[in-house]
C-alpha cells in the first residue's frame, strides 16, 4: 500500500498544474497572447493509489464543438468508469495533448471535457478530443447527500426537522474489515417551517344558462374558498348574479306592404313572381360582366352578378315601388340607382359604371408661421371616384394620433409650442387607393424672439462696366436684402385654411447712398433695416405656344382646360398665358383641339410662385390618320412605325368588340386612328403627356419609364360617333426591352386627364409567337408581353416600369460665362430627357425613357433622372435650359475638358462623360449637353460632392453649396446692362420695393417702354439711357436707374444698326398721386452725331410741354411720353403682369419695326425714332506705340511732363453725377486736346524761365 501511495504522489507532481473546475484555461503569465488548455485534471483531497480508464471519444467537433460529457461516457460505458473520478486527461486524435492546441477548452469532474467552436480565436474550430478518466483501485468515500426529506409537521405556521443522509462505500468489493473508514457523518438534520395559514378563491366557475332568452333575465357562477386551516377565511361572496337575455323578444313584422309581403327579416316587401331587370355598361357603352349586384339596404349581401352581356335579374323586388340597388365591380366606381315604379310586375334598371380614380389631393396644406401659445388650421382635402374616406395627419413624418387632435380632413393645433414646429402633410386613402398631400411647414417663434431679424443679408449689385470703385476695384456693392421668410403678422382671423393677408420679413426702411466710380459718383438706396409686414403679392404667370412636335404648326384656337373648367383659348400662332391661383400645388393643364387634328394633350407644368413668368415651348402629336377596319374580324394594329424597325408593340382588338353609347354592338366599318409616340425617336420626348409619374399604395408619387405611349381614336364610319371597345390586347415585342429586368415589372397604365398622373390598367403576361414581316425574310419566334384593356373614357395608354434606380443632377444657370456665384438666373426651365440604356436602334440620338423638367431657385435646381451603380453608362441624360423662351448654353467641351468651366471636378467628370451638343460638330447648336448617370459612389470621396446625387439625397442636392459640383448653363447676352438706384430682381417680384425712385412703381402691373435708335456706321455702338426724375417733386433731377444696351447688326444692310434702348417711362409712381415725367438722356459710345429725329416724335414732344433741351448734338434729351405711342413714333409701351414679359414683347415689336409683330432679327428702317451717324475715326498722328517705336526717350520724357502737369492742375470732384461713358471712350480728341495744351502751357513756361 506504501509503494501505491509514492506512485500515486509521483504521477500527481509530473502533472500539469490543476485548474479550477468548470473554467476556461490559459498558460503562463509570461504568454498573456495565447490562451491555451492544461491536459490533466485532478481532485486534490483524493488519497489512495490510482489508476487510469481507457480512453473515450463520443462527440466530434462538428456543430458548437467538441463535448466529451461525464453523463454521456457512464451511460454508454456504464462500468468502465468508477463513480467519482479523481482526474482527467484530454488529447486529440492526433495525440496532442490539450495544452498544446492552443484552444479555449473547458473541464470538470463532475461534467467532463467540452470545447465551444465560436469562442477559439480568428475563426478556428475545435480538434477532436478523446479523453480518459484516473479513478482510484481501493476508495472509501461517501456518497453524494440524498435530497432534504419533508418536514415533520404539516400544520401551517408550524415547525418541524428535516434529514438527509449519505452512505460510506468502497470502489471495489473488499471484506468490510479492509475497507478504509469514511471520515464525517452518515447524516445531517435542518430545522424547517410551514408556510403561513392562508385561504383564497378558486377561479371563477362557467356562467350558468340564463333564465329567460328574450326580455332580461339572470345568469350565475361560483367559486369555491380554498383555505389551510380552519382558523382562516376569504373575503367576498361565492356567487355572482348578471343581467342577461337584454335581446327584445320577437314582435311581429310592422312593415305595411301594399304589394307583396314582408321579407323574412322585415326589410322590405317582397313581390312573389315579380323580378328586377338590369343592364350595366361603361360610358362607351361596353356591357360589364361581373359586377355585383346589391340591395342599398343590405350592400355587402350581393343578391347578383352581372353576365357576358352585363345585364342581372333580381326576383320578388316588387315593381310598384321604387328599389334601391348598389352596384360595384373592380376599377369601377360603385353606384347607388333607383329602379321606377310600375304596375307589370317587370321593373327595368340600366346603370352606367365609370372608371374608378385615385384620390388626388385638390387643397393642399400651405406655409404658415405662428407665435408661440397661438393656433393654426391645416387644411386637406381630396377627390377621387370613390371619394376618400379616411384621412391622416403626419408631423415629421410621425403620424398624430386621431383621438388627442381629434382630426379629419383638417388639422387644428392649439396652444402651440416651439417644438410643434416642422413639416406637415395629410395623407387620405380610399377604396381607390391613397395619396400623401405637398408638405407644409410651421413655424412657431418662441416668446420674445422677433418675428424677422432686422439685420439685412448681404446682397451684391453689379455696378455699371465703367464703374470701379477706388481702393476695391470692384465692380459689385453691398446694397443688402431681406430674406424672403414668412413672418408672424397681425392677422385678422387666424383659423383660415389660406391666411387672408400674409406677412413676410420686408424692407422696413431703406438709406441713400453714393458710390464712388472714380470718374463720377453713383447714387442708391441700400436697405437698412427689414421688419415683418404684408407680404408682396406677385401675379403668377405661365405662358409658352403650343405646336406640333413633327413641323411646328401652331395649334390655333385651341381650348385650355384646368381640370373640368375651360380657362382659355390659344392664339392663332398657338400662344397663352395663364394667371395661377396663388395656392396651386401642381398644375395640369390639358390642351384639346377643336378641330381634332392634334391629341388632346394634358401637361403638368412647373410654375415660379415668386412670381416669374415660365415659358413652356408645347409640344402636341399630330393624330395618325384613320384607317378603315371591320368591326366584324380581328384587327391588328402595329404601334411604333420607324423605317427598318419592328413595331414596339400591337393592339389586337377581336370581332364584335365594339359598342355604342347605348351599349349596342357595332358591326359596320370603324374609323380607327391610333397615335403612337414612339421613345425611338427623341423629338418626340416634349410631346409626352402629363409628367409620367405615378401614385403607389403608400400614397408617394413615383416615377415610371416609359416604352411607349398611344393614343386610340375609334369612330362610327356614318355619324361619326365616338365608340367603346372591350377586350382589347396590348402585345409589347420584348426585344425593344434592353433591360431585362423591366420586362417583369411591366405594366400598361391609362392617364387621369385632370390629375395628369398615370393609373394602372393591367399587369403583362408572357406569350411566344411566330410572327415575320417588317423586312424579315423567315418566320422566326419572337416573345411578347400581352396586356388587357377596355377602351372606355380614357384614351391615353402607356407600356410602362416603376424604376427605382433614381438620382438628383444639379444644375445652376449664370447671367454670363464668367459664373459668377452672384449672377446666378432665377425662373430659368430645366430639362431633363433619359435616354436609352443601349443604342440598339437605328434611329439617332437614341430613345428617351422619360422627360422632367425643373425650375431653377437660389441655389439652382435638382433633376430627377434614372441612374446606375453597376454601369455608368446603363442611363444616359440631355439636359437643355430655357428663360422666357430663350435657350441658354451649356457650358462648353470642347476643344478641351476643363472641370472649372464646366463645374464637375476630375476623376468624375470623365466617368460622367460630359459632352456639349456641338462636341463632334462645331456646326451644332451650343445649347445642351449629354452625360452618363453614374450613381455616386459614398465611399468614393470624389463623387460625394455631386452633381448627381442618390434619390434619398434630395436635401443634400437642394443645399449644396455653389462651390460644390453642378453643371452649368449661361445667358448669351453680352453688352448689355441694367442699373436701378432702388434694386430689383426681375425674376423675383417679391423683392420690389415701394419707393419713389422705383423703376417699377406697380408691383401688379409692369409697363415696359423702349426707344428704337438707329445707328449709321461700320461697327455696333453701345448706347446708354440715362433715367431721371423730370416733374414729380420727390424724384426731380434724381436718378431712376441706367440702361446700357449694343446696338444690333442688321443683316440686310450695309453699315446699319440699330438698338432698342429701355427707358423708364413716365406715369404714376408707386403712392399713385401725381404723375412724373422722366427725363430720358440717349447717349452713344463714341464719335457720334445725332442726325435725325422722327418727326411724329418731335411733334408730339413740342405738343406736349415742358420741352427739355436736347442742344447737344452727340446726345438726345427728352421728357418720356405719358402716352403709349406706336411704331410710328419709334416708341415701343407693352403692359403686362410680369416685367420680364412685358420687356421680351416690347423688344420683339421693336426688332419688327410694328405694334404688333414679333422678330429676333432688326430691322433698322422701321419704326425708328432718331438716326445717329458714327463714323469710324480716321488716325491723323502717330499713336503712342508708334512714338515709342520712332522715338522713345522723347516720348517717355513728355508723358513724365504730362502727368505731373495733371496732378498739379487737377481740382476735387464735384458732387453725385452720372456720366454717359470714360472721356476716353466718349470722345478721345477731347483727351487729345487736353494734353496739347498741357503741353503748349508747359513749353510757355520753360521758355519764361530762360
Amino acid at each position: 500500500m506504501l509503494e501505491l501511495n509514492k506512485l500515486a504522489f509521483l504521477l500527481s507532481c509530473l502533472a500539469w498544474l490543476p485548474l479550477g473546475q468548470g473554467s476556461g484555461m490559459t498558460r503562463d503569465m509570461y504568454n498573456r497572447n495565447r490562451r491555451l488548455a492544461v491536459n490533466t485534471f485532478t481532485d486534490s483531497q483524493t488519497t489512495g493509489v490510482t489508476e487510469w480508464t481507457s480512453w473515450f471519444n463520443i462527440d466530434h467537433p462538428g456543430g458548437n464543438g467538441d463535448y466529451e460529457r461525464l453523463e454521456a461516457i457512464r451511460f454508454y460505458y456504464r462500468e468502465r468508469i468508477c463513480a467519482r473520478p479523481t482526474a482527467m486527461e484530454a488529447r486529440t486524435t492526433d495525440w496532442v495533448a490539450a495544452v498544446d492546441t492552443g484552444e479555449v477548452v473547458h473541464s470538470s469532474l463532475e461534467k467532463g471535457f467540452w470545447c465551444i467552436n465560436k469562442e477559439q480565436p480568428l475563426g478556428r474550430v475545435c480538434s477532436n478530443y478523446h479523453v480518459r478518466f484516473q479513478c482510484p483501485p481501493v476508495q472509501s468515500y461517501w456518497t453524494d447527500w440524498t435530497e432534504w426529506g419533508s418536514c415533520s409537521t404539516t400544520v401551517c405556521n408550524d415547525v418541524g426537522i428535516q434529514v438527509r443522509q449519505r452512505k460510506c462505500v468502497s470502489a471495489q468489493p473488499m471484506p468490510l474489515l479492509f475497507v478504509p473508514a469514511c471520515q464525517g457523518h452518515h447524516s445531517e438534520r435542518m430545522e424547517c417551517s410551514t408556510p403561513p395559514c392562508t385561504a383564497k378563491w378558486s377561479p371563477w366557475g362557467r356562467w350558468g344558462v340564463c333564465s329567460v332568452t328574450c326580455g332580461g333575465g339572470r345568469r350565475t357562477r361560483r367559486r369555491t374558498c380554498l383555505r389551510t386551516s380552519v382558523t382562516v377565511q376569504c373575503s367576498g361572496r361565492p356567487v355572482e348574479v348578471q343581467k342577461c337575455g337584454k335581446n327584445p323578444c320577437p314582435v311581429k313584422c310592422q312593415l305595411v306592404c301594399a304589394v307583396g309581403r314582408p321579407s323574412e327579416d322585415c326589410s322590405r316587401c317582397v313581390c312573389k313572381g315579380h323580378s328586377l331587370h338590369g343592364e350595366i355598361y361603361t360610358v362607351t357603352g361596353v356591357p360589364v360582366a361581373g359586377a355585383s349586384v346589391a340591395l342599398a339596404s343590405h350592400p355587402k349581401v350581393i343578391q347578383a352578378r352581372t353576365d357576358v352581356k352585363g345585364q342581372f335579374r333580381l326576383t320578388g323586388v316588387c315593381s310598384s315601388s321604387s328599389t334601391s340597388v348598389t352596384i360595384k365591380k373592380e376599377k369601377f366606381a360603385p353606384i347607388t340607382v333607383s329602379t321606377s315604379s310600375n304596375t307589370t310586375g317587370l321593373s327595368w334598371l340600366r346603370a352606367v359604371l365609370r372608371s374608378a380614380e385615385k384620390p388626388y389631393i385638390v387643397k393642399h396644406p400651405e406655409d404658415k408661421v405662428r407665435y408661440e401659445g397661438g393656433r393654426v388650421l391645416l387644411c386637406c382635402t381630396a377627390t377621387g371616384s370613390p371619394a376618400p374616406d379616411k384621412y391622416y395627419w403626419y408631423h415629421n413624418g410621425t403620424l398624430l394620433d386621431r383621438k388627442f387632435y381629434k382630426y379629419e380632413e383638417d388639422l387644428v393645433l392649439r396652444d402651440l409650442k416651439p417644438e410643434q414646429s416642422g413639416q406637415y402633410y395629410c395623407k387620405t386613402s380610399g377604396p381607390a387607393g391613397s395619396i400623401k398631400s405637398s408638405p407644409a411647414i410651421l413655424t412657431v417663434i418662441a416668446k420674445g424672439t422677433p418675428a424677422c431679424s432686422s439685420t439685412p443679408e448681404s446682397h451684391l449689385v453689379r455696378l455699371p462696366m465703367d464703374c470701379v470703385q477706388p481702393g476695391t476695384n470692384s465692380k459689385y456693392y453691398n446694397a443688402g436684402r431681406c430674406p424672403f421668410n414668412k413672418c408672424a403678422g397681425s392677422l385678422d382671423f387666424d383659423m383660415r385654411c389660406r391666411d387672408g393677408t400674409g406677412f413676410c420679413c420686408g424692407v422696413q426702411t431703406m438709406e441713400s447712398r453714393v458710390i464712388d466710380c472714380g470718374s463720377y459718383s453713383l447714387p442708391i438706396k441700400a436697405v437698412a433695416n427689414c421688419g415683418c409686414q404684408k407680404c408682396v403679392q406677385p401675379t403668377v404667370l405661365v405662358r409658352g405656344r403650343v405646336a406640333t412636335a413633327d413641323n411646328g404648326e401652331p395649334l390655333r384656337f385651341g381650348h385650355i382646360y384646368i381640370g373640368k373648367e375651360r380657362v382659355g383659348t390659344t392664339g392663332y400662332q398657338g400662344g397663352f398665358t395663364l394667371q395661377i391661383a396663388p395656392d396651386t400645388q401642381r398644375l395640369v393643364v390639358n390642351f384639346v383641339d377643336p378641330t381634332e387634328k392634334f391629341l388632346d394633350t394634358p401637361k403638368v407644368f412647373i410654375f415660379d410662385k415668386k412670381g416669374g413668368s415660365i415659358y413652356h415651348d408645347v409640344k402636341v402629336m399630330r393624330k395618325q390618320i384613320p384607317i378603315d377596319i371591320n368591326a366584324a374580324e380581328t384587327n391588328f394594329i402595329d404601334l411604333g412605325e420607324i423605317k427598318g424597325e419592328d413595331p414596339i408593340g400591337q393592339l389586337v382588338i377581336p370581332p364584335n368588340s365594339f359598342h355604342k353609347d347605348n351599349g349596342e354592338v357595332y358591326e359596320g366599318t370603324v374609323k380607327a386612328s391610333v397615335t403612337f409616340i414612339d421613345p425611338r425617336n427623341i423629338t418626340t420626348a416634349a410631346a409626352a403627356p402629363g409628367d409620367l409619374n405615378f401614385v403607389d399604395d403608400e400614397g408617394d408619387m413615383l416615377p415610371l419609364r416609359t416604352y411607349g405611349m398611344f393614343s386610340v381614336d375609334f369612330r362610327d364610319e356614318t355619324n361619326k360617333e365616338m365608340l367603346g371597345a372591350g377586350a382589347v390586347q396590348v402585345l409589347l415585342d420584348t426585344q425593344h426591352v434592353k433591360m431585362q429586368e423591366h420586362i417583369p415589372k411591366m405594366k400598361l397604365w391609362s392617364l387621369n386627364p385632370d390629375t395628369g398622373v398615370w393609373e394602372e390598367e393591367s399587369d403583362f403576361s408572357y406569350s411566344t409567337t411566330t410572327s415575320g414581316g417588317h423586312g424579315r425574310s423567315k418566320r422566326e419566334e419572337r416573345t411578347f408581353l400581352i396586356g388587357n384593356m377596355e377602351i372606355r373614357e380614357r384614351r391615353l395608354f402607356n407600356l410602362d416600369v416603376p424604376e427605382n434606380r433614381r438620382c438628383y443632377v444639379k444644375v445652376r444657370a449664370y447671367m454670363s460665362d464668367k459664373f459668377l456665384p452672384t449672377e446666378q438666373l432665377e425662373g430659368v426651365v430645366i430639362s431633363l430627357i433619359n435616354l436609352e440604356p443601349k443604342p440598339g436602334y437605328s434611329s439617332n440620338p437614341r430613345a428617351w425613357g422619360r422627360f422632367d423638367s425643373v425650375i431653377t431657385g437660389p441655389s439652382g435646381a435638382c433633376l430627377p433622372a434614372f441612374c446606375d451603380a453597376m454601369r455608368p453608362d446603363a442611363y444616359t441624360a440631355y439636359v437643355t435650359a430655357m428663360l422666357s423662351g430663350e435657350e441658354l448654353e451649356a457650358a462648353p467641351s470642347s476643344p478641351k475638358m476643363n472641370p472649372n468651366i464646366i463645374g464637375v471636378s476630375q476623376p468624375y467628370l470623365d466617368k460622367i462623360d460630359y459632352q456639349r451638343s456641338d462636341h463632334d460638330d462645331p456646326a451644332l447648336k451650343k445649347t445642351a449637353f449629354r452625360i452618363n448617370l453614374a450613381k455616386p459612389n459614398q465611399n468614393n470621396l470624389d463623387e460625394t460632392n455631386g452633381p448627381i446625387y442618390p434619390y434619398q439625397n434630395l436635401i443634400a442636392c437642394e443645399n449644396a453649396p455653389v462651390d460644390a459640383n453642378h453643371f452649368r448653363f449661361f445667358r448669351v447676352e453680352k453688352d448689355k446692362y441694367e442699373y436701378n438706384v432702388v434694386p430689383f430682381e426681375e425674376n423675383d417680384l417679391t423683392t420690389w420695393t415701394g419707393d419713389y425712385l422705383s423703376w417699377w412703381p406697380n408691383p401688379q402691373e409692369f409697363r415696359a417702354c423702349f426707344i428704337k435708335v438707329k445707328i449709321h456706321g461700320t461697327k455696333e455702338v453701345m448706347i446708354r439711357s440715362r433715367n431721371m426724375g423730370g416733374t414729380h417733386p420727390q424724384t426731380k433731377e434724381k436718378l431712376y436707374g441706367i440702361r446700357d444696351i449694343r446696338s444690333t447688326r442688321d443683316m440686310r444692310e450695309a453699315n446699319t444698326s440699330a438698338a432698342c434702348v429701355e427707358f423708364k417711362c413716365s406715369g404714376m409712381l408707386y403712392d399713385q398721386a401725381e404723375v412724373d415725367r422722366s427725363l430720358i438722356s440717349l447717349l452713344p459710345q463714341g464719335n457720334c452725331r445725332r442726325v435725325g429725329v422722327n418727326n411724329l416724335l418731335h411733334e408730339y414732344l413740342i405738343k406736349h410741354p415742358p420741352v427739355a433741351q436736347s442742344n447737344d448734338s452727340h446726345a438726345f434729351t427728352m421728357l418720356a411720353p405719358v402716352d403709349p405711342l406706336g411704331h410710328n413714333y419709334g416708341i415701343y409701351t407693352v403692359t403686362d403682369q410680369n416685367p420680364r414679359v412685358a420687356k421680351e414683347i416690347a423688344i420683339g415689336r421693336c426688332f419688327d419695326g410694328t405694334s404688333d409683330g414679333f422678330s429676333r432679327e432688326m430691322k433698322s428702317d422701321s419704326g425708328v425714332a432718331m438716326t445717329f451717324s458714327c463714323p469710324e475715326r480716321k488716325i491723323n498722328r502717330e499713336s503712342l506705340f508708334q512714338r515709342l517705336q520712332t522715338n522713345p526717350s522723347q516720348t517717355l520724357s513728355q508723358m513724365a511732363r504730362d502727368m505731373r502737369e495733371l496732378n498739379r492742375l487737377q481740382v476735387p470732384r464735384s458732387a453725385t453725377q452720372v456720366v454717359a461713358y470714360p472721356s476716353e471712350q466718349q470722345d478721345g480728341t477731347q483727351g487729345r486736346r487736353v494734353s496739347s495744351s498741357t503741353r503748349r502751357r508747359s513749353s510757355m513756361r520753360v521758355q519764361q524761365r530762360q
